[in-house]
């Protein structure tokens, strides 16, 4: 048995951190020193790995084996220190497990075919609870703080789930909140009363209140092909990354104006905010290449190789 924490990787010190980062086209998770760009490791995980946590004590990392043309069901246990992966999850008949977020000691993933979010427990080694959504193509996936509540961007329904638990720890209801098509990379905002979900394929982002459960606003982020979208950790601004345009879109919060298009390359995927608030990591996996944003100048201060095909990442102390 495995004995350990979980939390997002956003809630660790950027001081002494390390990047990691999951290769696609490699299968396989690797480790960064970000401000030299050296690979301190390197583990093999299964086929598509595309998102990643990292547990309490830094010491153990997760990947959700998407799969390639054949679905992925399972999620990869690596020890950060041995180098080595520990325990590959079967998760079926559950199939292409993707959004991961941890919470509570339990990891939460998101299995796209079977319009599913799951909780897998880590010391028990079994997954404990399951909620189906509805929508085609879940895929990524936020918890409050307090486990009470889920979002869930559902990309083929066009629409943004929230889950919430009742007085009864099984009493859980769903909402399904229409947006616009293809939504895909979304986030809630620091103060955790608004998401922001990116539109993928009319290049729109939506506004909704949490509290309501309704869409505020709806905004032309003129992206071709959006992926994922972030906010800073203050709260002022919004990062999409579009695949097709090859830009990082920053946007104004309060505004909803564009701030700047900065150019990153092939194919600009995943997005990771650094612990010292300053810095965005952004996988341009076409150029197998993640490219280092300086949030204060808005320009990418350098560029780092991990491996082929990066996208997922996390940060780790």
């Amino acid at each position: 048995m495995l004995l350990f924490c979980l939390r997002p990787s956003s809630g660790v010190h950027a001081q002494g951190g390390r990047l990691v980062v999951l290769n696609k086209d490699d299968a396989a998770l690797v480790i960064v020193e970000p401000g030299t760009g050296k690979i301190l490791g390197k583990v093999a995980t299964g086929e598509g790995p595309h998102e990643a946590a990292v547990s309490d004590d830094g010491r153990f990392a997760f990947a959700a084996n998407y799969g390639a043309q054949t679905p992925g069901n399972t999620i990869s246990v690596i020890d950060l220190q041995a180098m080595k992966e520990v325990r590959r999850v079967d998760v079926s008949p559950l199939r292409r497990p993707h959004g991961l977020f941890v919470r509570d000691g339990k990891l939460y993933f998101t299995a796209e075919t079977n319009r599913i979010v799951a909780r897998y427990d880590p010391q028990g080694d079994k997954i404990d609870w399951m909620m189906g959504t509805g929508q085609t193509g879940t895929h990524m996936v936020w918890v409050s703080p307090d486990g009470a509540r889920i979002v869930t961007a559902n990309i083929g329904s066009n629409s943004i789930s929230v889950l919430e638990r009742g007085a009864n720890p099984l009493a859980w209801t769903a909402t399904v909140v229409p947006v616009g098509r293809g939504p895909e990379g979304f986030d809630v905002a620091p103060d955790g009363s608004q998401v922001w979900a990116a539109h993928s394929q009319d290049g729109g982002v939506s506004v909704i209140d949490l509290a309501s459960k309704k869409v505020t606003t709806t905004f032309d982020a003129q992206t071709k092909r959006s992926n994922r979208l972030k906010f800073t950790q203050d709260g002022t601004r919004v990062l999409i990354s579009d695949v097709d345009s090859g830009d990082l879109v920053v946007i104004d919060v309060r505004s909803h104006a564009i701030t700047k298009r900065i150019p990153l390359g092939t194919s600009p995927e995943g997005i990771l905010m650094a612990p010292d608030g300053h810095t965005a990591f952004v996988a341009v996996t076409g150029d197998n290449a993640i490219a280092v944003v300086d949030l204060t100048s808005l320009t990418v201060a350098r560029r780092l190789q991990p491996g082929r095909g990066p996208d997922g990442m996390a940060w780790v102390k």
